[in-house]
């Protein structure tokens, strides 16, 4: 099977699917699915703009509506996670997961679904640790913490991943799992990203959460986005009792940008399946039964049970019982129903609405799944726990201020949403990557960028390198390299001679008016921290340049 793998998506799905179907003609193959690691921006109109977590003038259109309205279709099946800059309004109407669109599906906070017999799992956000432990309490209108904290992951689904028990052939995460850096060529990874050195060092880059889930899962697949660098990694894990050692093939790519490795397509060993469509898993629905009660609806910290001799039950894996009873009350029926319908109106280019609010809807799906397995949806539970907290403070005689005051402004308003949280929290977390200004932006001499982009050159390498599996048990790293399947760049490679700095920043494709490319510069202070004056680097960059500015529609990608 053919899997094309993306990495951060921020919208751009017309130029995902065209780089797919050039790779399909260039290389003679069908790509049966795409998996994208986050970032996904499933933005429905310019209301669901202000539910991201990006400065105001940065909040611009993508391509996703046209998907969404019917305008487009994807043109190749896609399953995708949440990351750290989502439309969190739409995400949080499919808790459980459900379709975005047609032929487009999201996991939900976490799950794991089926398609032609190899398993899917994922997990969306990022991990923050003072937000960990706390239920998923948000809802629109968000304030500025909980626009952030309503994508950090939570407790209870990584509780929930580790009860399963069957294997899993991929899983997905956004953020990396700390420490997988020490299983691939870690010596290059620093070379291209020097500002992670210090949190590579001292082991503190990447989550901790999704690093218990690794060892877990054991998955023969682990693929991440987030750090915007293409990196691999294989990890061979201690075998669980008399079974023999699985090793997990990691694979993190770039953000959707030119001259950038955002896209691979990885062969998976087919597996006989009774279904060619997609399916539901019967023990991960199994496990959403057994721990309903489990879930919290509010911002107080929580601890899922374990065997300390407190708790009446810690084992919520799914007994085989519990599977068949998921198979009753699916009616013997895992195909996952083509029951996508819109919700919010969609954008009309035609007809702008730059002063529209953040709808909060509940989802057809999401009732049609609770009602059949009698699950809870926390989204509209979230919703009420709101409203009573808000009836009960205007019945003390408290202000009720209906919400105007935590909604995120117009377009037009200044915004004190930064692209990234952890420099803003009042709690630290060196686990979570900082995205702040970096780059500085500037005019690139135009016969200087005709001449690299005549010298650029599309190239696909025969294999993808990785380092022999190394264990869990050993740090030591392996050189040698390993044969996989027949890897492919998204885009041409810019000239090897050419700076780094002047290859990360064009905008628009690689086939437009070289003439109108940019290229980014660093800024003087990168390396600083602004709260310290030793010379400790802190970790700063930035996504800014995704969120092209309603200015710069040259630089925009075609409708």
């Amino acid at each position: 099977m053919k899997i094309a793998v993306e990495g951060c998506c921020h919208g751009e799905l017309d130029k995902i699917y065209e780089t797919i179907d050039y790779l399909e003609k260039k290389q003679g193959v069908k790509v049966d699915l795409l998996l994208c690691c986050g970032d996904f921006q499933a933005v429905r109109n310019e209301g669901d703009m202000k539910c991201m977590a990006v400065p105001a003038k940065y909040r611009t259109m993508q391509t996703f509506y046209k998907y969404y309205s019917g305008e487009k279709k994807a043109p190749v099946l896609t399953i995708f996670i949440g990351g750290n800059h989502e439309a969190s309004n739409h995400m949080q109407e499919l808790p459980y997961g459900g379709w975005v669109a047609p032929n487009i599906y999201y996991l939900g906070y976490a799950g794991v679904v089926r398609y032609k017999g190899i398993r899917i799992g994922g997990l969306s956000g990022i991990f923050k640790k003072h937000d960990y432990r706390k239920g998923h309490h948000e809802f629109p209108p968000y304030n500025p913490d909980t626009l952030r904290s309503v994508y950090h992951i939570r407790n209870i689904e990584v509780f929930r991943l580790k009860q399963i028990q069957m294997p899993v052939d991929i899983f997905m995460s956004h953020d990396w799992p700390r420490g997988i850096y020490n299983y691939g060529n870690t010596k290059q990874l620093l070379h291209k990203k020097k500002f992670l050195r210090q949190e590579v060092e001292t082991n503190t880059l990447g989550s901790p959460p999704a690093e218990e889930l690794l060892a877990h899962l054991q998955p023969s697949y682990w693929f991440s986005a987030h750090l915007h660098v293409k990196f691999a990694a294989m990890m061979q894990h201690q075998p669980k009792g008399n079974a023999a050692a699985r090793v997990t093939k990691f694979l993190s790519l770039d953000k959707c940008l030119p001259y950038r490795e955002f896209l691979q397509i990885v062969d998976v060993p087919d597996r006989p399946s009774s279904s060619e469509g997609l399916e539901y898993d019967p023990e991960w629905l199994a496990i959403l039964k057994a721990t309903g009660s489990l879930q919290r609806t509010t911002p107080h910290p929580w601890n899922p049970p374990e065997n300390n001799g407190l708790h009446e039950r810690w084992d919520f894996s799914a007994s085989e019982a519990a599977m068949m009873q998921v198979m009753e009350d699916l009616s013997g029926e895992l195909n996952i129903p083509d029951n996508f319908s819109q919700t919010v109106p969609s954008y009309d280019p035609n007809h702008p609405q730059p002063y529209a609010t953040p709808s909060y809807n509940t989802n057809p799906q999401t009732t049609e799944l609770c009602a059949k397995l009698g699950l809870t949806d926390i989204y509209a539970q979230a919703g009420r726990s709101r409203d009573e907290l808000r009836r009960l403070q205007s019945g003390a005689g408290g202000e009720d201020d209906d919400g105007e005051d935590e909604s995120v402004g117009s377009a037009d308003e200044p915004s004190e949403c930064h692209t990234d949280t952890s420099g803003l929290s009042s709690s630290f977390n060196p686990d979570e990557i900082t995205l702040e200004d970096e780059w500085e932006e500037v005019e690139e001499d135009e016969p200087k960028a005709a001449e690299k982009a005549d010298k650029a050159e599309t190239r696909t390498p025969s294999r993808m390198v990785l380092p022999e599996p190394k264990s869990d048990v050993s740090p030591a790293h392996l050189l040698h390299p390993m044969n996989l399947p027949p890897p492919s760049h998204s885009t041409p490679r810019a000239d090897p001679a050419q700076p780094e700095a002047e290859q990360v920043g064009r905008c628009g494709d690689a086939d437009e008016d070289p003439a109108a490319a940019r290229i980014l510069k660093r800024s003087s202070n990168e390396g600083a921290d602004p709260g310290s004056r030793g010379p400790t680097p802190r970790i700063k960059r930035r996504n800014q340049v995704i969120y092209t500015a309603a200015a710069d529609e040259d630089c925009e990608g075609s409708g």
